[in-house]
């Protein structure tokens, strides 16, 4: 009887919902004037959420159930979501909302990686539940969102993370920062094995992992598996990350474009990973041969549906300026979170641990090499952490 009066309570509410957004077909019956509600098919009240289903009455514009989405949120509170098509919506009213800050902290996020070949951490959910995911089963990550809007955060989070949970044994980093604002906090990080702030710099690093991912895939070829982790763990070469921030100002350089598309294509089974940031992708720099296999999406505070839509999540353009750290997370669908916040300063204290000293200048021809089929050791691609470029 108790849950029975709940939900009546429930559907009065989303009635006067209906009523207050105009939601509703009118019918007149002689003197008197109907109104005709959409039909609620189900409540379902449980301890973090309540979900309504309902339907729309034949001849309602679906248009009008998400113009009037602030209605709901004004009857229901700002932690309403709804979810529909032409006819049948989802109304979720979560019972506590997103955080509007969380504070990066390793130790809270650490046993929410156990297991994952490459974790990724995103951040929290409505539930308090941090969400990681492995980029080794779910390869290749678009970062996107305008400019304040947390996205470089996310990048300085998801990098601090991997570095104190893998040894250089086991991952080696390559960063672009072509910007050169946020990724020199990394150099001399043991992980970290180049940081470029030039397209010179980053297409000669492209070589390297272009030649490294024509060796692995020999090795595949000639011990007859399909993935690297197929071989014993002794075998294994690290995993390769591969993160690029502002890929619009290397949209022109074919050579480095080529090789990105095809890092994205084949690099999961050899353990090459790749992690692209921008402020506002559009068709011009992400064409449909890279979009289509970067599997996971983060799209922070987009300029409107259409950029919302490049990234693949639309209602990223609905995210308030003031909700820094806000995204939506595309996997298998979308789900709304809170990226931890780290400072640059808090960053640089944690990296400290972490890095050796300067490795100083290395073999010039390394960085002159013109020729992907040349050899190019590892050693001479670290020179990019302070060469300057060389054209």
């Amino acid at each position: 009887m108790r849950k029975w009066l709940q939900k009546q309570r429930a559907k009065s509410r989303l009635r006067k919902a209906f009523w207050a957004a105009g939601l509703y077909v009118t019918y007149r019956n002689g003197e008197r004037e109907l109104k005709v509600f959409p039909k609620i098919h189900s409540v379902r009240v449980g301890n973090d959420h309540t979900e309504y289903v309902f339907t729309l009455i034949n001849g309602m514009d679906p248009k009008e159930v998400f113009k009037k989405e602030y209605v709901f949120q004004q009857v229901f509170g700002q932690h309403a979501q709804l979810e529909g098509d032409y006819k049948r919506f989802k109304l979720t009213i979560y019972h506590r909302g997103l955080p509007n800050e969380l504070s990066y902290n390793f130790k809270k996020i650490r046993p929410h990686l156990e297991g994952l070949a490459l974790p990724i951490i995103c951040g929290m959910d409505r539930y308090g539940q941090y969400i990681a995911y492995d980029a080794i089963q779910e390869p290749h990550l678009l970062i996107a969102g305008e400019s304040g809007s947390g996205k470089s955060t996310q990048l300085r989070s998801i990098l601090t993370t991997l570095i104190q949970y893998y040894d250089e044994s086991k991952l080696h980093i390559y960063c672009a920062d072509l910007k050169m604002s946020e990724f020199h906090i990394f150099k001399r990080c043991r992980q970290v094995k180049a940081v470029c702030t030039t397209p010179g710099q980053l297409k000669r690093t492209l070589w390297f992992i272009q030649a490294e991912m024509n060796r692995r895939s020999r090795m595949l070829h000639e011990k007859e598996v399909a993935h690297i982790n197929d071989l014993p763990e002794s075998a294994r070469p690290p995993i390769i990350l591969v993160c690029i921030d502002e890929l619009v100002v290397v949209k022109d350089e074919k050579d480095i474009m080529d090789t990105l598309v095809q890092l994205v294509a084949i690099g999961r089974a050899l353990n090459i990973i790749v992690i692209l940031s921008m402020q506002r992708p559009s068709h011009d720099i992400l064409d449909t041969k890279i979009r289509a296999n970067l599997t996971v999406r983060m799209g922070f505070r987009a300029a409107d549906l259409s950029n919302a839509k490049i990234i693949g999540t639309p209602g990223a353009e609905k995210i308030s300026i003031e909700q820094r750290g806000r995204f939506l997370l595309k996997r298998e669908g979308l789900v709304e979170l809170q990226a931890p916040f780290l400072s640059l300063e808090r960053a640089q204290k944690i990296l400290e641990a972490y890095k050796v000293a300067d490795r100083g200048n290395v073999l010039q021809a390394g960085l002159e090499m013109t020729n992907p089929q040349d050899h190019v050791s590892e050693e001479m691609i670290l020179g990019v952490l302070d060469d300057a470029d060389q054209t």
